[in-house]
């Protein structure tokens, strides 16, 4: 049993709970305890000197700037001034709050903030289904689409938003650049005659990719009632991320030991067959590995380009918040930041437990 539950906290990437289980079935507990601390409770202290380091230095610069504007009313208004300046910093008024680096506190009120709007949004949207209830079972009864909730959208739906969308990517990515790979893969003139291109679009800008993508969708897609932006953010994230994919999977089909095409060819195998039973099973480490580093490239530029194409995702609410200027526009950038981060991260970890559950091979 335990050696079952070890593999099961090995598979999800947590084998530093390794050495407690261990140490609890009484396996060398001192020498466990050891390995234990070192794992778990020395990445728990980095992570409190990381909210130490992170305090002081928003302290330090909100009294920089605090003295700097208390100065400049003083050279500029004189020394009543300055103590009214003073006076209003001390007391927390957000007209006069210095506007730098928010405190570990600040970001964390600015959190609970945005839980309370999303709620608040959530309720709001209760509310408006019950009203329309009635009104939309008439309009599906005449065939017409049911009215929906159009309000501002809450930061958890910003984030849903997201995760739509860079799932779509993801999915456009895999569907390109698998088969792309593939067919690469297994010739090497077409291996050699389309590299140039491959390492070409590769490296370019994802501003440049979704101007091409709005450039086409506009053109391709006239209908009022779709959503453009949603789509010229998915396609521009998987044009992005897919050339990974496309890489590893190309060199992972070219890499195939011969003598399984050997016996595939002894057998008298169809293309087919050899491809999904002997080629991709074969690649399947190096085109995880593609489709690792797809999820992260895509989670990553889907800022940049749901700003640039006003979808209204993390990207647009970043940008919004430092449009706007409010006191506490700072902590949730900060927010969105660290909720971007920690998504990215279990994207990657969703990622690593599937390559382990379909190759076996530890990443």
């Amino acid at each position: 049993m335990k050696d079952k539950t070890i593999k099961t906290i090995r598979f999800l990437g947590l084998g530093f709970l390794e050495p407690l289980l261990k140490m609890i079935s009484g396996e060398e507990p001192g020498k466990n305890l050891k390995i234990f601390i070192k794992k778990s409770l020395f990445p728990l202290a980095s992570i409190f000197l990381f909210i130490l380091i992170w305090h002081l230095g928003a302290t330090a610069l909100f009294n920089k700037e605090a003295n700097a504007r208390i100065e400049k009313a003083r050279t500029e208004q004189g020394e009543k001034a300055a103590i009214a300046m003073a006076d209003c910093i001390a007391s927390g008024d957000v007209s006069c709050q210095p506007n730098t680096l928010p405190s570990p506190k600040q970001v964390y009120h600015a959190y609970i903030a945005l839980w309370k709007d999303h709620l608040q949004i959530a309720e709001k949207k209760d509310e408006f289904k019950e009203k329309v209830a009635t009104t939309n079972v008439q309009r599906k009864e005449q065939g017409l689409s049911p009215i929906t909730y159009t309000g501002r959208p809450s930061f958890l739906d910003q984030i849903g938003t997201s995760l739509k969308t860079v799932a779509a990517g993801f999915l456009l990515a895999l569907f390109v650049a698998v088969p792309i790979g593939i067919i690469i893969g297994l010739s090497d003139v077409l291996r050699n005659s389309f590299n140039w291109l491959i390492q070409i679009l590769k490296p370019v800008s994802p501003v440049v990719w979704l101007l091409l993508v709005f450039m086409i969708v506009k053109t391709v897609i006239t209908d009022p009632n779709m959503d453009k932006s949603f789509i010229i953010s998915f396609i521009s994230v998987g044009l992005c991320a897919m050339w990974a994919t496309l890489v590893n999977t190309s060199m992972g089909v070219s890499t195939v030991d011969k003598d399984y095409i050997n016996v595939s060819k002894v057998l008298k195998l169809s293309i087919g067959k050899q491809i999904f039973k002997i080629i991709l099973p074969a690649s399947f480490p190096l085109i995880f590995t593609g489709l690792r580093i797809t999820v992260s490239v895509a989670w990553m530029v889907l800022i940049a380009i749901e700003l640039l194409a006003q979808s209204p995702g993390l990207g647009s609410f970043v940008w919004e918040e430092f449009q706007n200027g409010a006191s506490d526009s700072n902590a949730k950038i900060i927010v969105a930041m660290f909720v971007i981060g920690i998504i990215g991260f279990l994207l990657d970890r969703i990622m690593l437990t599937v390559q382990n559950f379909m190759t076996f091979s530890k990443a």
